[in-house]
């Protein structure tokens, strides 16, 4: 057992360490909000998410993802689509200073939630690196110990966001100017287009 959750834990950090849409999205919103609670809709949605996410790939919906072809497809065009709108509106936003330097909020809960699905559950690279490679890694385990694999990965996703989140609100306290905000924003942006335009290049490849 001891063995299942050292190699989840690894195995999770791993896949949610690098820097990617959702991880810049949870951040970008965490920094974005005045409070900490106000930036909980989108740390819940994509814990929840993940949460789904590795359900099901340990489930063995991995099997039937990575067997049918059109199921990509649709994955990747769905994905590219939300990834350049998003990209869109991350680049627009602006992050206005009033006279005691706080900065405004930047979505609300209701967009918090929608684009934190859209970054989560239809982003193809992060679906497929999910679903193949947590997937693929439970097949070893049975009972109790593929229980506990399952869980510690749950569990970083949640660290992970929650960390993100505070580490965002950390971020604004220091930046009075707004400044860095307005960059991160950009910087977002380009994060997202990025990943549109490597997913459709392996579309079409």
């Amino acid at each position: 057992m001891v063995d299942a959750i050292i190699h989840g834990f690894i195995l999770a950090l791993g896949l949610i360490l690098p820097l990617g849409v959702q991880n810049v999205f949870v951040f970008n919103q965490g920094a974005a909000h005045t409070q900490f609670f106000k930036a909980l809709p989108v740390i819940i949605t994509a814990s929840i998410c993940d949460t789904l996410l590795i359900s099901l790939a340990v489930l063995g919906v991995s099997v039937v993802v990575l067997e049918y072809n059109w199921l990509k497809t649709v994955l990747l065009i769905a994905g590219i689509s939300f990834l350049i709108y998003m990209g869109f509106i991350t680049w627009r936003s602006k992050t206005h200073v009033n006279a005691d330097h706080k900065s405004a909020v930047s979505l609300t809960p209701k967009k918090q939630i929608t684009f934190a699905i859209s970054v989560s559950l239809l982003n193809p690279h992060a679906v497929l690196d999910t679903i193949g490679v947590i997937g693929t890694s439970s097949l070893k385990y049975v009972g109790t110990e593929k229980l506990s694999f399952t869980l510690t990965c749950i569990l970083i996703s949640w660290i992970w966001f929650a960390g993100l989140g505070i580490g965002g609100k950390v971020t604004r306290k220091l930046d009075k100017s707004g400044r860095l905000l307005l960059i991160f924003n950009k910087v977002s942006a380009i994060v997202m287009w990025g990943t549109a335009v490597y997913l459709g290049s392996t579309f079409f490849s």
